[in-house]
């Protein structure tokens, strides 16, 4: 089983959004590594949900992979945000995937603090330039969060 990374901004979709929608698929992916780790999840895999362009920017949950990837309907529609004119419904380029909350963290994980854990030294996450906003975790890393974040992963 595989352990992810996804990033937004919570005054756009927050981790309190994800519980109240109980399940969303991740619209607007439009970078093809990201669609590519999408492609890879599976039915169950958890992931940590992230809080990105935010004071401060950190870890605020732990959401699941409830359906695998499949075309993602906002890039066929023109009045969407993330319309891709180039993509058709019988060769669609972006998919998504649906998530769901499995449970908040009890203290927010803070980047700061992401950043002086050992086990994140090497995580892209925090390497120079990322800008994914879906990433694969180790187990360790995702371990690691997890831990910080003052409760034990469903593993």
């Amino acid at each position: 089983m595989a352990y992810w990374l996804f990033k937004s901004e919570p005054d756009v979709f927050g981790y309190d959004h994800l519980v109240a929608a109980k399940r969303e698929g991740w619209d607007g992916v439009r970078n093809y590594q990201a669609r590519n780790f999408m492609r890879e999840m599976r039915v169950g895999e958890q992931a940590v949900f992230y809080h990105s362009n935010a004071k401060p920017a950190g870890a605020a949950g732990i959401c699941k992979v409830v359906r695998a990837a499949e075309p993602d309907p906002t890039q066929f529609d023109p009045t969407a945000t993330y319309y891709d004119p180039r993509s058709r419904p019988d060769a669609p380029l972006w998919d998504w995937v649906t998530i769901a909350p499995v449970r908040k963290f009890r203290r927010f994980v803070s980047l700061d603090e992401l950043k002086a854990m050992p086990e994140l030294a090497g995580s892209r996450l925090l390497a120079k330039g990322n800008r994914l906003s879906v990433l694969p975790l180790t187990d360790d890393e995702f371990a690691a969060i997890v831990a910080a974040g003052g409760r034990k992963g469903a593993r």
